[in-house]
């Protein structure tokens, strides 16, 4: 197995009494502060008589939460929150978390909001940022999108940034936002780092497809897979309530389909669900098309779920790329549908198809209960772990527990579901499509 280096650095001794009131004890029915000793292992799998592992502290992950002893002095720490790429439930939510955790736990009085992502942070824009306090923030949860407005990019001027960091005095920067915003969060702390600045840069992970690795579950997810559910039991109504139906939904997955999956799942009326982990055909006996029309023949009805980022092998590939330096997908929803049509057309094979896109409705959606409840422990515990002079890391949970995770380790690789795994499986058992649509496959 692969090993990993889970070093958080610091930056430098936490030597202040934590304002924070807990226990050293246990059994006292009061809350504890989490031991700097505290750690979790990241593989659990093992197999009888196996051979024990000794670990080193590298090896573990550090447990998230509130330090006895902390590294700013609140009075005079001035922090910063930024949101970047695109929206996502909850956004919100953990803006809301860290400026009242910073506020009512800590006592640190100037927060300070910047404004459109990386963008706000340099002074080419002129953005002017804005003060965050209790007030400020108490009801901006049960709204959906970020006040504080996001961009994509930007993320590469880290001397700029950087210096804007220093000409404002802050001492702690949140980064909200996924693979691109860790980037460059991590290429920020480096430049901090380089310049020997006592400024701790952690980041809440923000990815709708769930897709950075080494992290359970990243917020926004489950609200997304239930707004997601909710295209799918429509676009079911209007397949079943026909005569030969098809329900096509597209839903968000670049390069995980983890909502497609799950929203599978969670709905039962998937016939077919395409994610950019598993190939497939649209021609041939075996191919998406042909599968499609014995579904219908036997059921009359059908319902196709693809993520955004499947079958792009069957698409002209772009070789633009948006402001994050993601490639520019082409539209699988819109070539089903045609190919879909067509194909029926040419057999006199009368069909009712509706096709169903609501990306952007998922994307500014409020949280959901579960996932305002996340956010807040998120955003909670990123602060604590800035107090404590952490820097270099990310907010996770993993094996669920809340853990300090480097964000070098998180954004070196994406997070995929995995064919030959159990999530998967429970997708082909569920749709009961074939295990591959493909009209050729290598002997394994």
């Amino acid at each position: 197995m692969q090993k990993y280096d889970f070093t958080i650095p610091t930056l430098g001794s936490s030597t202040i009494k934590s304002p924070i009131s807990l226990s050293k004890k246990i059994g006292d029915f009061m809350a504890n502060y989490v031991d700097d000793d505290l750690y979790i292992i990241y593989n659990i799998e093992t197999k009888p008589n196996a051979v024990a592992e000794t670990y080193k502290k590298e090896m573990l992950l550090e447990i998230a939460g509130p330090r006895e002893k902390i590294f700013f002095q609140p009075e005079n720490t001035h922090a910063a929150v930024v949101t970047c790429g695109g929206l996502c439930p909850g956004l919100n939510d953990v803006i809301r978390a860290i400026v009242m955790s910073l506020w009512y736990h800590y006592g640190v009085k100037k927060i300070t909001g910047i404004k459109f992502g990386y963008k706000g942070l340099i002074p080419d824009f002129k953005i002017p940022t804005i003060k965050l306090n209790p007030e400020h923030v108490e009801n901006i949860h049960q709204q959906g999108g970020t006040i504080l407005g996001s961009s994509r990019g930007y993320g590469d001027n880290t001397e700029k940034i950087v210096d804007t960091l220093q000409n404002k005095n802050i001492n702690i920067l949140f980064t909200i936002g996924g693979d691109g915003t860790q980037k460059g969060a991590l290429d920020i702390a480096n430049e901090v780092k380089k310049r020997k600045l006592n400024i701790a840069v952690v980041g809440i992970p923000k990815t709708i497809d769930n897709d950075l690795s080494f992290i359970q579950r990243s917020f926004g997810f489950e609200t997304a897979v239930g707004k997601a559910l909710d295209a799918v039991t429509s676009a079911h109504t209007e397949a079943h309530d026909a005569v030969n139906g098809i329900g096509l939904v597209k839903v968000m997955g670049r390069q995980s389909g983890f909502i497609a999956a799950q929203a599978a799942l969670a709905s039962n009326d998937v016939n077919f669900c395409l994610v950019p982990e598993v190939p497939f055909e649209l021609k041939g006996k075996n191919g998406l098309l042909a599968q499609l029309e014995s579904r219908l023949k036997k059921r009359h009805h059908a319902v196709v779920l693809t993520a955004e980022g499947a079958g792009q092998n069957l698409l002209e590939k772009s070789q633009k790329t948006d402001k994050s330096g993601n490639p520019k997908l082409a539209d699988i929803g819109l070539l089903l549908k045609s190919r879909i049509t067509q194909y029926f057309n040419q057999k006199n094979f009368s069909i009712n198809l509706k096709y169903i896109d609501p990306g952007y409705i998922i994307r500014s959606a409020p949280a959901n209960p579960n996932d305002s409840v996340y956010c807040a422990r998120l955003g909670t515990n990123a602060v604590h772990a800035a107090m404590a002079g952490k820097t270099q890391t990310l907010i996770g949970l993993l094996h669920n527990r809340f853990v300090h995770i480097p964000i070098n380790i998180a954004v070196a690789k994406k997070n995929k579901i995995n064919p030959d795994g159990p999530l998967w499986r429970s997708v082909i058992e569920i749709t009961g499509q074939p295990q591959l649509m493909l009209n050729q496959t290598k002997n394994t």
